[in-house]
């Protein structure tokens, strides 16, 4: 039996996803961003959905080597490299492609016996100011790696825009241009598009992009939604409704009391909670969607449940599916509603959520 609150994930939504990105970009090989376990997706289902994907890319090497464990054979980049020899060992065991974004890492390669040679990524910070290389470090570590034996040719080049979803913003255009400055001279890729750089900054689109929160059927911007980009949503959290109490005016609902009838309100009781990665600081108002209509969340958010006012949706009874992101209802906007980013709210789906992948009970 599939428990109150499971998510759906939508296989063929990601692939419509892919096909998108491909539409957009398409003379770029695509790079899948599917670190923090897919945005809470799953990482190795994500990865098996996504097998047309020319490489991935994951935050750290243990998740590259869970995904070689689980049989992926594409391309897996590192996008934090490696912080010691043990590491470094793995990726080259792994057959990982570290990006190299601290000339401490070029010191590594150097002076460590490798098992085999490892294709990297040479990270220039163009304007962030994160991860990556000053100009004249990043023009000292291209030279000192194309003379190593241990990192095989060519060596591939990136950057990271920091403000690419914000459009109109004078960073990106500066950040472009720095990095096309410092890599036309050079041989190898180039990749500097995330998301909302692939939409938005036909100057980001290179011999790779690095699409990441649009494959999983977000907007990376912060007042769209997903329709705005021919996008569709892969995971959809569910619940239903386990209680409805009949509430009078001044009856005061939830952890403090701070929504208070002001009305007769026939009150829903959903098996939901920030024990299962709602949002707490959802405010009331937050919609919820119960048979195919909007019905405000009223009250605290508690650990296990939530509360919704059913006073408009008369037909709703004990048992009835409860959508609180995902088709029909943007995870966007209950992000805003949350004050926070549809990124946070993905991620933060907990384990004891079911995962049910296109209807078929699954582990997550």
């Amino acid at each position: 039996m599939v428990p109150a609150a499971h998510a759906v994930i939508d296989i063929e939504a990601i692939r419509h996803n892919l096909d998108c990105v491909r539409r957009r970009a398409p003379q770029a090989k695509i790079m899948a961003v599917i670190k923090a376990n897919a945005y809470g997706h799953g990482m190795v289902r994500i990865a098996k959905a996504l097998e047309d994907a020319d490489a991935f890319a994951v935050a750290r090497v243990d998740e590259g080597v869970s995904l070689r464990e689980a049989g992926i054979a594409n391309r897996i980049a590192v996008l934090q490299g490696f912080t010691n020899e043990p590491e470094l060992v793995l990726h080259a065991r792994h057959d990982l492609e570290p990006v190299i974004h601290s000339p401490v890492q070029v010191d590594m390669l150097s002076r460590l016996p490798l098992i085999r040679p490892v294709s990297v990524w040479l990270k220039l910070d163009s304007g962030m100011h994160r991860l990556g290389l000053t100009d004249e470090q990043f023009i000292q570590c291209f030279e000192r790696l194309a003379k190593l034996e241990s990192v095989r040719a060519p060596i591939a080049m990136m950057t990271h825009l920091a403000n690419a979803d914000v459009l109109g913003d004078p960073v990106t255009p500066r950040q472009l241009e720095t990095f096309w400055q410092r890599v036309s001279t050079l041989p190898g890729e180039r990749s500097l598009a995330n998301s909302a750089g692939l939409l938005a900054w036909e100057r980001a689109l290179a011999d790779w992009v690095r699409p990441g929160i649009v494959l999983y059927g977000v907007s990376p911007f912060p007042q769209g939604t997903a329709n705005d980009c021919d996008l569709r949503p892969v995971m959809t959290l569910k619940s239903r409704i386990i209680a409805i109490k009949d509430l009078t005016i001044g009856d005061a609902v939830g952890y403090g009391g701070e929504w208070v009838c002001d009305h007769p309100t026939r009150m829903g009781v959903v098996a939901v909670g920030y024990g299962d990665g709602y949002p707490r600081h959802a405010r009331s108002g937050t919609p919820v969607l119960i048979h195919s209509r909007r019905v405000p969340l009223i009250g605290r958010v508690s650990m296990d449940m939530i509360t919704v006012d059913l006073t408009d949706c008369p037909n709703a009874i004990v048992g009835d599916e409860a959508i609180l992101w995902g088709r029909g209802l943007p995870v966007e906007e209950i992000a805003r509603y949350a004050d926070t980013i549809p990124y946070e709210l993905l991620c933060g789906v907990t384990s004891r959520v079911r995962i049910v992948e296109n209807g078929a009970q699954s582990k997550a």
